[in-house]
């Protein structure tokens, strides 16, 4: 059982290196060659305001958003492949 999990930690963990890698490539490409400026374009994915929940005594706030951009998107399908074939 611990190896499965850790094989999900580690996953989790190339997935995210792949996404943030890809969008810091991207925003380099992007403001540095200007036929690459569709490289920066972002698209958010979440919630546009926070949901809040107010107690009067405790007030709690969820919200996430998720901004992503083509080279985050290549960057997660090349973290995918590196994981499988290593």
């Amino acid at each position: 059982m611990k190896s499965a999990e850790k094989r999900n930690q580690y996953f989790i963990f190339f997935i995210l290196i792949g996404a943030i890698s890809g969008s810091f490539i991207g925003e380099l490409l992007g403001n540095n060659i200007d036929a690459l400026k569709f490289l920066k374009n972002t698209y958010t994915i979440g919630m546009g305001t926070p949901m809040l929940i107010d107690f009067k005594v405790l007030a709690v706030t969820f919200g996430i958003n998720i901004n992503i951009n083509i080279m985050s998107i290549i960057g997660i399908i090349l973290a995918i492949i590196l994981y499988r074939k290593y």
